[in-house]
């Protein structure tokens, strides 16, 4: 009998890591959907920023999404749940030219509303760099999220930003990524960090700035010289297919080895100052144990050891001394605090930074509030009791009409009722713009008119 095959390529199996593991994604690990609003009234910038923002979030978010002009917000909204999304984060432009962000934790809530007040795409932050780094293995998995100054001491509930609102922001930004647990999380997992500096105010201002950079981790060896470093290197492009002159050293010129190593008699020698061993280096450093399998010997021949009078080896560390370095990937945001609502992009204004309400206007807000509640309370009972009421019908008609097989009920509307067409929605993002062009040409051409006749359709 023929073995049963295993699916390697979409399956977990003996190639496959463990989706559990250290290091890669699992089911209860936060994801994100980056939706422009308006995707055809935003314009091309904030669909380029909306973009970059989907690179930050990976591997946790929804990378092939594709906005249709016609879906809304509660179309997203009533995807969140069966897709797993925990966060949404909303871009959009305003009628004045100003764009905008919106956080908000899906299903309900909160919601901060942001400011973009400045700007930078990655291809912007890329074209001034030297030594630009491209996308590779650093999307693979989440990145370190690094937060600074986001408490300030002796803050209350009284100030213009309260401590309640800054222990808000510091959550909803913490839970944008799974958390790191540094006894099991392996240090090459980690090859992106996310910066998030709070800006201070030099006076409670009630001003809530937030600057977003991202950085990618590099790290090189500082153990060796490094014109002997330029070496190994060239020794490793000699080995492959493609030949990169640029890299290598010209040797051409020298007599010997040491004129390359020590800068020659002179000092001068083929030694410049972007090659030179002496090259003061700025980046941090720290010593990193190598943790490669040694061998390690049997009972038996420890025991053969030592009756042949050999002492054992100690075991040594083998310390290596690297440079970390980081480099800007981008986008750069200047983020502004306006508003804070309870609810997802709806709801009672928990904070606002240019409105400020007296005690009575708050209480008769919260009148109108608890007023709406109970009106919505009230709605939901009326349908439940509609529902109930249907059912017990149905099973009435049932009983009347003896075993119930020869008839067809008509299916309850109300009990699966949505309002979303799940067909037009696209969770993949496999058709997008592109369709719904392809669809409005065919009907300018009279294309589904042929089709209906063909299909046997008026």
């Amino acid at each position: 009998m023929a073995r049963r095959r295993t699916k390697k390529r979409t399956h977990v199996g003996a190639n496959n890591p463990e989706t559990a593991a250290a290091g890669h994604a699992t089911a209860r690990d936060p994801k994100s959907m980056v939706i422009r609003i308006g995707a055809g009234e935003v314009g091309p910038s904030i669909s380029q920023l909306a973009a970059d923002v989907r690179k930050v979030m990976e591997p946790g978010t929804a990378s092939r999404l594709k906005e249709r002009r016609g879906n809304k917000l509660k179309d997203y909204v009533v995807m969140c749940g069966p897709l797993g999304v925990t966060h949404l984060m909303l871009f959009s432009r305003s009628e004045t030219g100003n764009t905008n962000l919106r956080m908000a934790l899906a299903p309900r809530g909160p919601t901060m509303h942001f400011r973009v007040e400045k700007y930078s795409l990655c291809r912007d932050v890329q074209r001034v760099q030297k030594h630009p780094r491209g996308g590779g293995k650093e999307f693979l998995t989440p990145p370190l999220l690094v937060m600074n100054n986001f408490t300030t001491p002796g803050a209350d509930s009284k100030s213009k930003v309260p401590k309640h609102l800054e222990s808000l922001a510091t959550t909803v930004f913490q839970s944008l990524f799974p958390p790191i647990n540094p006894q099991q999380t392996p240090l090459k997992t980690i090859r992106r960090v996310l910066l998030l500096n709070r800006e201070k105010s030099e006076e409670d201002d009630g001003t809530f700035i937030v600057n977003f950079r991202h950085y990618a981790i590099t790290t090189k060896s500082t153990t060796v010289s490094k014109p002997l470093r330029r070496i190994k290197a060239a020794e490793k492009l000699m080995t492959t297919k493609s030949s990169r002159q640029g890299r290598m050293p010209n040797l051409g010129k020298l007599e010997d080895i040491a004129d390359y190593m020590i800068g020659g008699e002179t000092g001068d020698g083929y030694m410049t100052d972007a090659t030179s061993g002496s090259e003061i280096d700025t980046d941090a450093e720290v010593e990193v144990v190598d943790n490669a399998p040694r061998k390690v010997l049997s009972t038996k021949a420890r025991l053969a050891a030592e009756q042949a009078g050999q002492e054992p080896e100690e075991e040594v560390e083998n310390v290596e001394r690297r440079a970390v370095k980081l480099v800007e990937l981008g986008p750069r945001m200047r983020l502004r605090l306006t508003k804070v609502e309870e609810g997802l992009c709806a709801g009672k204004i928990m904070w606002h930074e240019y409105v400020h309400k007296s005690r009575e206007e708050i209480r008769e807000l919260e009148k109108r509030w608890e007023k709406r509640r109970q009106e919505k309370e009230a709605r939901r009972k009326e349908q439940k009791a509609n529902v109930e009421r249907k059912k017990a019908e149905k099973e009435a008609r049932k009983k009347k009409s003896g075993d119930g097989d020869g008839e067809e009920e008509e299916e309850d509307e109300d009990e699966n009722y949505s309002d979303v067409d799940f067909d037009d929605f696209d969770s993949e993002g496999l058709a997008g713009d592109a369709e719904f062009k392809a669809n409005e040409q065919m009907e300018e051409d009279g294309a589904w008119e042929d089709e209906r006749e063909e299909i046997g359709r008026d």
